[in-house]
């Protein structure tokens, strides 16, 4: 794995820590294609059951590296302007598809695709110094990386609009208090809480959370019909995993069940 990405196994949670504290974890080609093979990996790697995405240094993620966006449009490559097809779109597609817990850990400033990010993650723990900024019209652009789909869902459509077109960064209390962040911690303990957190779900229900998302996805963009019959299908394959004897074992002998995720 380049050394851009760094990852980390402990107790059934992979750790991705976005690596570039220099440029504030921002998203070079190398570093968006580092985590989506990443994210990749988890999903099919048995014994991960829960991920948790952070950055290293002083930020979460400032989003784009402008940069090399710059740089390679003055060089006449149109790559940059296939980014969000090529990059942007998997990673939040394998984030939310992924078969398990999803959690980020905001340490500091989110910003652009890097909060983004952030919103596509089944649960967000932050720091107290951090903040968000949806920073898209500042330079001239429109939404990416699901911003326009999670943010509404997360908080309201007026309030993200007013954080999509005023630009106006979002601090960790405030977060809380509309909903987009789950928990604040202080500051330096996200990532620490983030994977106490992860650590208790790998040792979950894993093949629920699966279903779980699977139908609260559904939910999102479907009818109640729809839903209904996703709900039905996944909670049959719920209830005939060995997870959910286990748990029901457990409820009547009184005992902490122990789940293993099938």
């Amino acid at each position: 794995m380049t050394d851009v990405l760094l990852t980390e196994d402990t107790a059934g949670v992979r750790l991705l820590t976005l690596n570039r504290p220099d440029s504030f974890n921002s998203l070079n080609v190398e570093l968006k294609q580092a985590l989506l093979g990443a994210l990749r990996d988890a999903a099919a790697d048995d014994s991960v059951r829960a991920v948790v995405i952070t950055g290293a240094g002083r930020a979460f993620c400032a989003g784009q590296d402008l940069k090399e966006h710059v740089a390679l449009l003055e060089a006449g490559d149109p790559s940059p302007l296939k980014t969000v097809e090529e990059h942007y779109n998997p990673i939040i597609r394998a984030v939310t598809s992924m078969p398990k817990p999803v959690i980020a850990a905001v340490n500091g400033t989110a910003a652009g695709a890097g909060a983004s990010l952030a919103y596509a993650c089944d649960l967000r723990v932050a720091s107290s110094n951090a903040k968000f900024l949806m920073a898209f019209a500042n330079v001239g652009l429109s939404t990416d990386s699901g911003a326009s789909w999670t943010l509404p869902r997360l908080i309201g459509y007026g309030r993200a609009m007013e954080m999509l077109l005023l630009a106006e960064p979002v601090a960790a209390e405030e977060a809380l208090r509309i909903g987009m962040v789950n928990r604040v911690v202080g500051e330096g303990e996200a990532r620490d809480a983030a994977m106490e957190l992860a650590t208790r779900m790998a040792a979950g229900p894993t093949f629920a959370y699966a279903r779980i998302k699977e139908t609260a996805l559904a939910a999102a963009a479907e009818g109640l019909a729809e839903t209904l019959a996703v709900e039905a299908g996944a909670q049959a394959e719920a209830g005939a995993t060995a997870d959910h004897r286990e748990a029901v074992d457990a409820f009547v002998n009184k005992r902490t069940p122990d789940f293993t995720g099938r």
